[in-house]
């Protein structure tokens, strides 16, 4: 007789291979539904988007009931910069995930060219040069036929590391923005093996993956109240994804809101703005069969401004580009 324990492994299991599939198929891009709030982790033409180092850090726990479920964190500062009387954005992103037994981990510089199209409106291009590394835990691997191995499937633990890098356009005005970014654009190829001198058996191919993604403020005559809908847009190969939020936000301070992931997941949206930051938990509830073995799966965001000293005017005033 199976018992649920057993059947929530198998679930487990099968939506495990289905995202370590897709990931070693078609993209490596994690789905976040805070996806309106970090921008640049998409599109590097997004980085200077305030003036300020805008620092943000993101984490999703995915499927937080089963060991080995995917999780993520990643951490990105960026900020405005002139040079020659041109306007840039710089910046870095550093990310780390764990889906199963393989472990990623990216490092970007990332550098935006703005143009000013009028007041406090920019179109920017945007390139992300940097680095994909990526593990697999050969040691901690299970196979189902203890009798033989599978050739498959290393015994070992088996590294690797490929350039990698994004490009994208982002458009941006007070009252909404837009953007369209191309992930992985070399499609690289990842060769992992035991050491770097030893000869690589296993390859793991990344993707490119194609995103737009847009987004708005709407003020509410005579309230304190505003609306900030958004959406992205992605396809990688043959799969593709789509995801929409609405957010309402009381005064300038108080977040919240409701998202949807097409047949993956519904959310639920709460934040607070304080002074020069913002912090902000979103949790899914899964609308596909893997309900049947997770509660859902959680995320936590935190951006922070450091003002930045504005020699054209008053030393001691600042201006943001744009509100979030």
């Amino acid at each position: 007789m199976i018992s649920s324990s057993d059947i929530r492994r198998y679930l487990l299991t099968m939506a495990l291979l289905a995202v370590v599939t897709l990931g070693a198929m078609a993209q490596a891009d994690a789905a976040f539904s805070h996806a309106w709030v970090g921008k640049n982790y998409y599109n590097p033409a997004a980085a200077g988007e305030y003036n300020a180092i805008h620092l943000t850090l993101g984490s999703r726990m995915q499927w937080v009931d089963f060991k080995h479920a995917p999780m993520n964190f990643y951490i990105t500062a960026d900020m405005p910069y002139k040079l020659m009387n041109q306007r840039f954005g710089v910046g870095v992103k550093a990310e780390y995930e764990r889906i199963g037994l393989y472990s990623n981990t990216r490092i970007g510089a990332q550098v935006a060219y703005k143009r000013q199209l009028a007041k406090n409106t920019f179109l920017s291009v945007g390139v992300q040069p940097g680095v994909f590394s990526q593990t697999f835990r050969g040691r901690e691997a299970q196979t189902i036929d203890e009798e033989g191995q599978d050739d498959a499937i290393p015994t070992s633990d088996v590294s690797g590391t490929a350039f990698d890098a994004n490009v994208g356009i982002f458009f941006s005005h007070p009252r909404y923005w837009a953007g369209v970014a191309v992930t992985h654009v070399t499609a690289p190829s990842i060769e992992l093996k035991q050491s770097r001198d030893a000869p690589y058996i296993y390859e793991f191919k990344l993707s490119r993956g194609y995103y737009f993604s847009a987004g708005g403020n709407i003020p509410i005559n005579n309230t304190l109240f505003e609306i900030q809908p958004s959406g992205m847009f992605g396809m990688y190969q043959k799969a593709w994804t789509a995801q929409v939020a609405t957010v309402v936000r009381y005064n300038r301070m108080f977040n919240i809101g409701v998202g949807y992931r097409y047949k993956d997941a519904a959310t639920a949206f709460i934040g607070v703005n304080l002074k020069d930051a913002y912090i902000g938990y979103a949790y899914d509830y899964p609308v596909s069969a893997i309900s049947k073995a997770t509660f859902g799966s959680h995320e936590v965001f935190v951006t922070y401004n450091v003002k930045l000293e504005n020699k054209e005017k008053n030393k001691n005033k600042q201006k943001s580009v744009r509100l979030m």
